[in-house]
């Protein structure tokens, strides 16, 4: 059905062929420039009509098969509802003397904008909760990378302090050893030259000796 079909099927509920024409045109015409400007038309039992951006992304081409980047657009996507979906599936049945589409219940023709302000403010909502979830991510992988660093840090100086204290240590026992023999050394040297004068003094006592032994014989002849 196109939309000389579509005038042709609604004229005589509306009074003409021409009613008809205006009354398509008029609908589409509201319907394109609210899904131009970013609403959201709903219609009860029938669908809705939307605005989607793309972001910007790689296709490939059918029939070359190379791939091609594709700039950021926006695109129009319908909706059907549940009313239309049960219609085409069988789960209900047409109405022969009635509407397919029933009409929208009082007050929600007007209520459009209070959707439209709900729904953007849950989109906002959404964007804040992704937003704070990712700065915690981001809090955490700080956390992690500082905490990690600190590690370091201290095993490093860990093993600066380590080596550092041996190498005081090492020269401290040096010294310490150098000393002992050097004590060990100078008592050597005192003990060998006393030594030597108790040796040298030994003989003089037998001279000694030796001279009153004379001088006994001497005195008895």
């Amino acid at each position: 059905m196109n939309k000389a079909q579509l005038v042709e099927a609604i004229a005589d509920k509306v009074g003409g062929r021409q009613q008809a024409a205006d009354a398509v045109d008029a609908v589409l015409d509201a319907l394109v420039r609210a899904v131009v400007a970013g609403d959201r038309v709903s219609v009860t039992g029938f669908g809705s009509f939307e605005k989607v951006d793309r972001p910007a992304r790689y296709a490939r081409n059918p029939q070359t098969g190379e791939r091609v980047r594709v700039k950021k657009t926006s695109v129009p996507r319908f909706r059907a509802g549940q009313g239309f979906k049960d219609l085409v599936s069988g789960s209900k049945k047409l109405p022969k003397n009635d509407v397919a589409v029933k009409k929208a219940p009082k007050g929600s023709l007007s209520g459009g904008a209070s959707t439209r302000t709900t729904a953007k403010a849950a989109a906002k909502k959404a964007t804040a909760k992704k937003a704070t979830s990712a700065r915690k991510t981001a809090v955490k992988k700080t956390a992690v990378k500082k905490t990690a660093a600190v590690k370091t840090v201290a095993k490093k100086t860990s093993a600066t302090a380590k080596k550092t204290t041996a190498k005081k240590t090492t020269p401290a026992k040096k010294t310490a050893k150098k000393a002992t023999a050097t004590a060990k050394k100078t008592a050597a040297k005192k003990t060998a030259p006393a030594k030597k004068a108790t040796a040298k003094k030994a003989p003089a006592k037998k001279a000694t000796a030796r001279s009153t032994t004379a001088k006994k014989t001497t005195t008895r002849n």
